[in-house]
């Protein structure tokens, strides 16, 4: 009974000892990327995750063959896509933006699900914590402090009394958002009225609507049906004299008056480490804590300030005492028009 003990016992070491060899020698790895929609916020966090990954790899003397596709708000493609990254047997799925990582949940059993620019991981349901994710998932969040944007638009305006809420109702990244910026001007005794859009064109009406209201300003958190709408949008806020507060730079380089929240190339460069800390050095997904960022820069578009009457000087020294840096920005379709 020894010997065969002694045997079997050789026999799982042999076997363990193989598949350590096997771990060890795998040099390349597949990863699927499903994008929600096309706008410069997302699509800055995938080229940075590619450059990131590109850098890891050619350090580490591994290659990471991304295959990239983007379900631009349609839930039916969004699942084609993650089928389609099953049967191309990826090593990892990369959900940017929580609808994606939330069917990337529902979809995938076995293989590592990496999300980006998820608000609300806990309260999505994604994770069971941020410490301790608890399953196969775990990734970035770009959390937003509502209450630091509120702190802008009366630092810029203290006599402000009718505030827009401009969101998706769809989307989960903008739930929590609206509802802290509810419970802030119900506290303020400030008025509010919500507008909604889920494609350009219902945007654009709702933006037509808060410049006919009179509006003094307007939020938008980290909401990307809004975000895919911003150039169409910009131009009649700013006309009207409203500022556009939101939740993400990428808003203020498409022509809203502030983005202020997290910066996404970095967001991006932190998601691709996470992945290659997965994959290469062989990380636990479970255990794995989700990655969340400080939101202190405000970007002021200085285009849409000087439109819209304000000095920009006097803006930034207004901001300055709420946010850890005030940064100027021009009026463009991407990062990459402005070298960055």
């Amino acid at each position: 009974m020894k010997k065969i003990i002694a045997l079997v016992l050789a026999l799982v070491m042999t076997v363990s000892l193989c598949s350590l060899s096997l771990a060890e020698e795998k040099k390349a790895f597949k990863i699927g990327i499903c994008n929600f929609v096309d706008d410069a916020s997302l699509n800055q966090i995938i080229a940075n995750i590619r450059a990131q990954l590109k850098a890891v790899g050619d350090e580490k003397g591994v290659t990471f063959e991304i295959i990239e596709d983007n379900c631009n708000l349609d839930g039916s493609v969004m699942q084609q896509i993650i089928a389609n990254f099953m049967a191309e047997d990826v090593d990892l799925m990369v959900g940017v933006a929580t609808p994606v990582a939330l069917t990337m949940q529902g979809m995938v059993e076995n293989i590592p699900v990496v999300f980006a620019a998820v608000s609300d991981p806990v309260g999505a349901g994604l994770v069971n914590s941020l410490e301790a994710p608890g399953a196969n998932i775990t990734g970035t969040s770009d959390y937003l402090d509502t209450n630091a944007i509120f702190n802008l638009i009366f630092a810029a305006n203290p006599e402000a009394s009718k505030i827009a809420l401009l969101y998706n109702p769809s989307e989960d990244a903008s739930t929590a958002p609206i509802a802290a910026a509810k419970e802030i001007l119900t506290a303020k005794g400030v008025s509010f009225k919500e507008y909604s859009g889920s494609n350009i064109s219902e945007v654009m009406l709702a933006a037509d609507a808060i410049a006919a209201d009179g509006m003094d300003a307007v939020f938008t958190p980290t909401d990307n049906p809004i975000m895919a709408a911003e150039l169409a949008i910009y131009e009649t806020l700013a006309e009207a004299k409203i500022p556009h507060y939101t939740g993400a730079d990428s808003f203020a380089l498409n022509g809203a008056f502030l983005g202020y929240g997290v910066d996404y190339a970095n967001l991006g460069k932190e998601t691709a480490n996470m992945i290659a800390d997965i994959l290469v050095n062989g990380a636990d997904v479970a255990t794995t804590p989700v990655k969340t960022f400080d939101n202190g820069t405000a970007t002021v578009n200085t285009e849409t300030c000087a439109l819209i009457g304000f000095d920009y000087d006097a803006i930034a020294a207004a901001f300055a005492p709420f946010c850890t840096s005030v940064q100027p920005i021009t009026t463009a379709e991407s990062f990459d028009e402005l070298g960055e």
